[in-house]
């Protein structure tokens, strides 16, 4: 199952005050992506109503997409609760009752659906259609990234690192920003080798250090380059 929201980065810098802000700019750029980003998410595993539903959506044909996904929802099938949400944040379907959308991507949520946790978190975040809760954010990212959602284990960390809904831990955040960085995610690959370089949450080495810099590099990050180059030149110098 594909993501459901796209998430802007920010190139990170080359200080560790710096990389701090970037992971400020990471949570301003989720309140980008929560504005703009909302997506469908094809059936797969789907009954045939939610099936036809997703192929209504492709041609465009709103109204039947809607009604075909309010059915499968009320029927307890949580992507079509997931995604009929979605056409409700979106204006593609009205609402039948004030909240209606946040029901229904609450509902998808509590059964279980990463994608519809991680979008509980951002919407509590950013105080979108429910009271912001920085607390509630954190516990909704939290379990979207236990269950292995890489944006959301991204905000998870970002929540430990800046201490924002959670007492600020740098031992968390380094955990989650190393199961992102394992997931692929460039942004934690560089916060993490920052952690490393200078023992932040984590003992401080510059081999892991260098790794996971030359690994944000390899995926493109010039200022990752910069720095796993000038580390290794300075391990080389260490005496032995």
């Amino acid at each position: 199952m594909r993501n459901c929201f796209v998430i802007l980065t920010a190139r990170r810098p080359t200080s560790w005050n710096a990389a701090r802000a970037a992971a400020m700019r990471l949570c301003a750029a989720l309140l980008l992506s929560l504005l703009g980003g909302f997506a469908i998410c094809p059936r797969i595993d789907a009954a045939d109503g939610a099936d036809s539903a997703w192929r209504a959506y492709e041609r465009g044909d709103h109204t039947v997409a809607a009604t075909l996904y309010a059915d499968a929802a009320r029927h307890g099938d949580r992507l079509a609760q997931f995604n009929y949400a979605m056409m409700l944040f979106r204006a593609e379907a009205n609402e039948t009752e004030r909240g209606e959308a946040v029901r229904w991507l609450r509902r998808a949520a509590d059964a279980g659906l990463m994608q519809a946790q991680y979008n509980m978190g951002l919407l509590y975040e950013n105080g979108r259609a429910v009271r912001k809760s920085l607390t509630e954010a954190t516990a909704w990212f939290e379990r979207a990234a236990e269950q292995g959602h890489t944006d959301a284990q991204v905000s998870t960390a970002t929540q430990y690192f800046l201490g924002r809904g959670a007492p600020r831990d740098y031992a968390k955040a380094a955990y989650w920003y190393r199961e992102a960085a394992n997931g692929g995610d460039v942004g934690a690959q560089y916060i993490l080798a920052s952690m490393y370089e200078k023992g932040d949450g984590v003992a401080k080495d510059l081999r892991i250090a260098i790794y996971w810099y030359t690994r944000a590099a390899q995926q493109g990050d010039a200022v990752a380059l910069v720095k796993a180059r000038a580390l290794a030149r300075e391990h080389q110098a260490e005496p032995r």
